[in-house]
């Protein structure tokens, strides 16, 4: 009987552990009526995830020893969060292990939990992943309390990993974890966390998608939910104006001090890790936080850098530096193709991103082509953002609408697999058929495709660009970019 129960334990694989995961994600209806029903629901996020953490075996207090480095915002929290585990990492001689939780992935989930910059590898995953898988089988909570969460359940995707990189940070020993908020803050599964050493909130902005406010001021509210007593907090100085008074407020409210981090002049100097001019906001942010973190944890006598009077140390510029994060404004050469690749999902960053790419090409004599896909955020208004950004300077030969399926035949990658959009929508190409209508009522000179898949779009991308040179824009979907990733790699 023993021996039969560790052959089933070893024959678990990470394709196994993929298949159960996807089972957690939410279908599109499902999404739909969370987003009619209002924040309601919200409210029990906080006191279920505590919940969860129990089931698993662990306390609040044990999170708590992650030492977490807390981030948030509208735009820019990914890199921030990128930036600052990459100056920790110059330090993990004195800090130790150092863990990385982001959202969403590329090319592998596994890519949202990191230790030392590097994504937790298959075999780890997939133990850790079933040990989280097991526990949940077999406890259960008070139906009295929590009556969705009987014997055996689990809770939703993201929740899930959140869960999951607590126990992988707790069981590798990690001394020091960044953590970024998935959704808002307030109620964000992340935000079980109670005693963060520091919180950080990038650039502030609507994002329609997700049932967070209307307005920026509720935004604002929400983000800085992540505010905690006694943890310093930190934000981008050029905030807007009413989202900036709400965090002043709610840091107040939470016992905590806000400062205010203007773009350090240092830093104009420096060849970050992650292209574009707009990041030297969130790598003074992620300088910020880094160096409050060191200051706390006594690896550091320099007091927090929040500001030009400090020369920012070599290690920590180096960090900056160092930092590796695919799909931001990432630059690939492929013979004669230059792929551009920023995934931005909304106003602020697709202007930031359109920003970019107009920097780089104004001046080039390249045929461009736009390759655009945003399945679930209002993408008609970021392709008119796109325009409004880039013409007349740079104009588009090609622009094409795809979906986010992976593959011609085979359909998604299983990394990649999304049921929370509609399958119908998908496969009638309802979305990019929208897209190209109205991209055709401002541009009548584009020749513009629609097509059902990543793989087959590059392949018609390069049928139509033998001999020249050609610059290739692509942007909307983080997924779109980590789909079109795994096509490069061919896997």
């Amino acid at each position: 009987m023993k021996a039969a129960r560790i052959l089933m334990m070893t024959s678990k694989t990470y394709h196994d552990a993929i298949t159960k995961l996807n089972t957690l994600q939410s279908n599109a209806a499902t999404i739909l009526a969370t987003r009619q029903s209002g924040n309601t629901k919200n409210k029990m996020n906080i006191l279920e995830m505590k919940e969860w953490v129990r089931r698993i075996g662990y306390s609040i207090s044990d999170i708590d020893k992650l030492n977490i480095i807390h981030i948030t915002g509208t735009k820019g929290k990914g890199s921030t969060a990128a930036f600052t585990s990459s100056i920790l990492n110059e330090y993990k001689d004195s800090i130790g292990k150092i863990g990385l939780y982001t959202s969403p992935h590329l090319k592998s989930v596994r890519e949202r939990i990191r230790i030392n910059g590097i994504p937790i590898s298959e075999e780890k995953f997939t133990k850790y992943f079933f040990e989280v898988w097991d526990k949940l089988e077999n406890t259960s909570s008070s139906l009295a309390d929590f009556p969705h969460m009987t014997s055996g359940a689990k809770p939703a995707y993201f929740k899930y990993l959140t869960l999951l990189s607590f126990h992988i940070f707790l069981k590798e020993s990690c001394n020091s974890c960044v953590y970024e908020v998935g959704v808002g803050g307030e109620f964000d599964s992340t935000n079980v966390v109670e005693n963060p050493v520091t919180c950080g909130v990038s650039l502030l902005g609507i994002d329609h998608t997700f049932m967070l406010g209307n307005t920026i001021e509720e935004i604002a509210w929400n983000k800085s939910g992540i505010f905690k007593k006694g943890a310093p907090a930190y934000t981008v100085s050029n905030q807007p104006t009413n989202g900036l008074k709400v965090l002043r407020e709610r840091a107040i409210e939470r016992e905590t001090n806000l400062v205010e981090i203007s773009p350090f002049k240092q830093l104009k100097e420096v060849k970050l890790g992650i292209d574009g001019k707009f990041q030297i906001s969130n790598a003074s942010l992620a300088v910020t936080l880094a160096s409050q973190f060191l200051y706390t944890k006594n690896i550091s006598t320099i007091d927090p850098i929040t500001d030009d009077s400090s020369i920012i140390p070599e290690k920590i510029v180096n960090g900056l530096i160092n930092t590796k994060w695919e799909g931001r404004c990432q630059t690939l050469k492929k013979g004669n193709l230059t792929w551009y690749l920023d995934g931005a999902h909304t106003k602020d960053s697709i202007v930031a991103a359109s920003g970019w790419f107009k920097d780089i090409t104004e001046n080039s004599k390249c045929k461009n082509i736009l390759l655009f896909n945003q399945q679930t955020r209002d993408a008609k208004a970021l392709i008119n953002d796109v325009h409004k950004v880039l013409y007349p300077n740079v104009t588009f030969d090609e622009v094409i609408f795809t979906t986010n399926v992976t593959w011609s035949n085979s359909g998604y990658s299983a990394d990649l697999v999304s049921i929370n959009t509609s399958k119908d929508e998908v496969e009638s190409l309802h979305v990019q058929k929208a897209l190209k209508e109205e991209w055709h009522s401002f541009d009548k000179n584009a020749n513009i495709s629609v097509i059902h898949d990543i793989e087959s779009s590059c392949k018609y991308i390069e049928s139509i660009s033998k001999a020249q040179n050609v610059n290739i824009f692509v942007t909307g979907s983080l997924h779109l970019i980590g789909g079109l990733l795994t096509v490069f790699d061919g896997k």
